[in-house]
């Protein structure tokens, strides 16, 4: 039998939405992909959209893990939460931001909601989301929201006229579905690349799929209607435009064959505060293009269209603290015309900053310039400075390999560039981030790619270390004692204990549960003897698919830095 139509919306009816939308995304994903022009012709707006809603999802079940009951509000923060830390690419990042929009019209103290609740959720979704994109754009998933939202609050109006209930939750998701289908049906007529392609918003097409998984989630039934992908008019046969095919009509931005920005920046900024994005959005802007920038609490996630992927990188520095780095080259991917960096090898230099000798030999072997920095003594701006113009260099990338030194490589590579020198500043936190990203360097290529590689590999990196405490202080995993042994992940105290053994063998595992390829292990002069065979051991005999690499680095501070890739 049919389900019964829902007067309410609830915690079920998120997480049996959320089930929905990825086996729709999962059918619509590559109709999605192929029809994608706008912004850029990358043909991974499904895929994108897919694996957004995938960690949303994966939010909304924590929510209920060990048999938790929680309430709707509760459910939509998660769902929200998930989405943006999850999000990819432009597409992902705007759904982002749709779901906390529906969370922050939500009535926090109500167990469910109504028709009129409901609606007011998907109104505050779309507004939103219009606020987060710099420069929002008629005829894309903007104006799809809208009308949804526009059309389930004429439906609850007029199911209050003649009843006065306001209606079930049903007959507004019903109209919502229907009011973005239409509005699809118009994209290609408000946005002239799509009307050339002969295709509808791509983004548009993913948002109707997802609120059509919310009919099915409060009705039973799949939609009747099904979305078109071509405007009307058009021819229903043949398959759908190539992106290169497509991109000849420029990309939405007023880009034409061969312009437009080369590189695709995502991260996720941490501890940043309202007036901090607010500058960021603005350097943001200046520098590219379909910035969008969702998010808040201290956790927003960016997303922006560059030529200077390192300028993007370091605005987020200046920000707060950018992790989860992604950076997608376009050229030689999307047909664009846009042509593919020169290979001619240019005089380029990394300077990497080093905590031990034992590190900074070993990096100098692989041709950085290093500076030393034992613990306690951070090197100034015009140390950094002096090695940058040692290096003789037209291109320097530099590694500080430390949170804390974030702001005095900043001045620094302001100061180089001001005297002429390109600079990109990488933003590693700590040493095995900086090997990580030094294993793929190489010069002969051109500094933008270069560049990309080495953040990429850097940002792929997760890091710990074990460290014996100093002096007594507070910590997340609670007040320690000096001679305490430390277990610290990407910079948090994880666990107190006593050994240096056993704490290294519990950290390494907390970090290889969530997967990995490579370990990366550095003891200090102080480590046991044993150490390294011991953790050795511990990868072989509890993950055969992990190698281990093992390097002394000195004097460093810690008896053990440890890098997963």
């Amino acid at each position: 039998m049919p389900k019964v139509p829902e007067t309410f919306f609830d915690a079920s009816a998120v997480r049996a939405w959320c089930t929905l939308a990825l086996d729709a995304l999962g059918r619509a994903r590559e109709e999605i992909d192929a029809i994608n022009v706008y912004p850029v012709p990358d043909g991974d707006t499904g895929t994108n959209l897919y694996l957004t809603v995938a960690s949303a999802a994966a939010g909304v079940e924590e929510a209920f893990a060990d048999g938790a009951r929680p309430h709707l509000p509760e459910v939509m923060r998660a769902m929200a939460h998930g989405a943006l830390i999850g999000a990819r690419g432009n597409s992902g990042t705007i759904c982002a931001q749709l779901l906390r929009g529906m969370a922050e019209g939500l009535d926090d103290k109500a167990p469910h909601a109504d028709a009129a609740g409901l609606c007011a959720a998907l109104r505050r979704a779309a507004d939103s989301a219009w606020e987060a994109v710099a420069r929002p754009v008629e005829g894309t998933v903007l104006s799809v929201a809208s009308a949804a939202a526009a059309a389930a609050t004429a439906a609850s109006a007029a199911s209050v006229a003649p009843a006065g209930g306001g209606g079930d939750c049903a007959t507004v998701v019903r109209a919502a579905y229907d009011g973005a289908c239409e509005a699809l049906a118009r994209t290609p007529g408000q946005l002239e690349s799509l009307g050339r392609a002969g295709v509808v918003d791509a983004g548009g097409r993913g948002l109707v799929a997802v609120l059509g998984a919310l009919v099915e989630a409060l009705t039973g039934e799949r939609p009747a209607r099904s979305p078109v992908t071509r405007p009307p008019g058009d021819p229903v046969t043949g398959t759908a435009p190539r992106a290169a095919d497509a991109c000849a009509a420029g990309d939405g931005h007023g880009h034409e064959e061969g312009d437009g920005p080369g590189y695709e920046v995502v991260y996720l900024l941490d501890g940043s505060d309202d007036e901090a994005v607010a500058r960021l959005r603005e350097r943001l802007d200046a520098l590219g293009d379909s910035l969008v920038v969702v998010g808040g609490d201290g956790l927003w996630n960016v997303h922006v269209h560059v030529d200077d992927a390192g300028a993007a990188v370091e605005a987020g520095i200046e920000a707060g603290r950018p992790h989860r780095i992604r950076i997608t080259h376009f050229a030689g991917e999307q047909g664009t015309g846009r042509a593919a960096p020169s290979s001619e090898a240019t005089r380029r230099a990394v300077v990497a900053v080093l905590p031990g000798e034992g590190l900074a030999a070993l990096c100098a072997e692989a041709g950085a310039a290093t500076v030393l920095a034992p613990p306690g003594r951070p090197p100034s701006a015009g140390e950094l400075l002096g090695a940058v113009r040692a290096a003789h260099a037209r291109e320097i990338v530099l590694l500080p390999n430390d949170d804390e030194l974030r702001r005095i490589a900043v001045a620094a590579a302001e100061q180089a560039r001001a005297e002429g020198i390109r600079v990109a500043l990488i933003p590693t936190r700590a040493a095995v981030q900086g090997i990580a990203a030094l294993a793929v360097h190489q010069p002969e290529r051109s500094f933008d790619e270069d560049v990309v590689s080495m953040t990429s590999a850097a940002g792929a990196t997760r890091f710990a270390e074990v460290a014996v405490a100093d002096r007594q202080a507070w910590t997340m995993a609670g007040i320690c004692q000096p001679g305490d042994v430390l277990g610290m992940v990407e910079g948090d105290v994880a666990l107190i204990g006593s050994d240096v053994t056993a704490v290294a063998l519990d950290v390494l595992e907390r970090m290889l549960s969530a997967g990995g390829e490579l370990v990366t292990l550095v003891l200090d002069d102080t480590a046991p003897a044993d150490l390294a065979a011991t953790l050795e051991s511990h990868v072989h005999d509890h993950h055969l698919a992990v190698d281990t690499v093992v390097h002394r680095g000195g004097a460093q501070g810690a008896p053990l830095l440890i890098g997963v890739e």
